[in-house]
């Protein structure tokens, strides 16, 4: 029996400011990150749950003006994942890819590090890194604040996903990921995973609802992944 607890409704409740930076993400001006260059690297980004990629605006914007070439999922307004859906996600990886001539770094929050991980697993040779943010791609699939609102707008329980993939199984590349012991929605321990089912792990001092919208938290998330670009290297 998995000892993983979704985390407290206390922790919960403080996510709820971050809803309005969100909200305001397509708005708010994007600043470079200090003594970080993206060198042109593409980057694909995967926004989380009842959101799009309105919510990652600011996050994909702050990757271009820090010289990364960042990229919107087009999956349009998330509520889960369906067979349809990913296929649309594996035709948005196979242009990203083709535009660029090489393998971009998967970037997914939340929900969207479920389809940045399986994305890998089944086409390795199109992605050069994986990073999530807050992701529950680790043990119980119930410690979270989230499980029942995805079952009450899907047809389908979080313990039987349209999808066979196992999303705790490592991809063959560096795998990262971020976590906080401040995620109101997901357990900790679920979204940075052991040690075999990632390469590293990162703990960041962000509510999950602000690792795509706090500046702080973009501009920490930013630095990520070009340190990890070096790592896997």
């Amino acid at each position: 029996m998995s000892e993983e607890k979704p985390p407290p409704w206390s922790l919960w409740f403080r996510e709820l400011p971050y809803t309005a930076p969100i909200l305001a993400s397509p708005l708010r001006r994007a600043k470079p990150v200090e003594q970080v260059s993206g060198d042109g690297y593409p980057v694909l980004v995967f926004p989380g749950i009842l959101s799009s990629d309105k919510s990652t605006s600011l996050l994909r914007r702050t990757l271009e003006a820090t010289g990364f070439h960042a990229y919107p999922s087009n999956l349009g307004f998330l509520t889960g994942i369906t067979t349809e859906r990913f296929a649309r996600a594996e035709d948005r990886l196979a242009e990203v890819t083709a535009r660029e001539g090489r393998a971009p770094v998967l970037l997914g929050w939340s929900l969207g590090g479920l389809y940045a991980r399986v994305l890998a697993q089944r086409h390795p040779e199109q992605v050069a890194m994986v990073v999530t943010l807050g992701t529950p791609f680790s043990g119980d699939r119930h410690a979270n604040n989230a499980w029942r609102v995805y079952e009450a707008i899907n047809d389908h329980s979080v313990d039987a996903p349209p999808l066979s993939d196992d999303p705790s199984v490592k991809p063959a590349m560096h795998t990262v990921a971020v976590w906080s012991r401040k995620d109101g929605v997901i357990a900790p321990e679920c979204a940075r995973g052991t040690p075999e089912e990632r390469d590293a792990e990162v703990e960041v001092p962000f509510r999950h609802f602000a690792l795509g919208s706090s500046r702080r938290a973009i501009s920490t998330i930013t630095a990520i992944v070009r340190e990890q670009m070096e790592a896997a290297r």
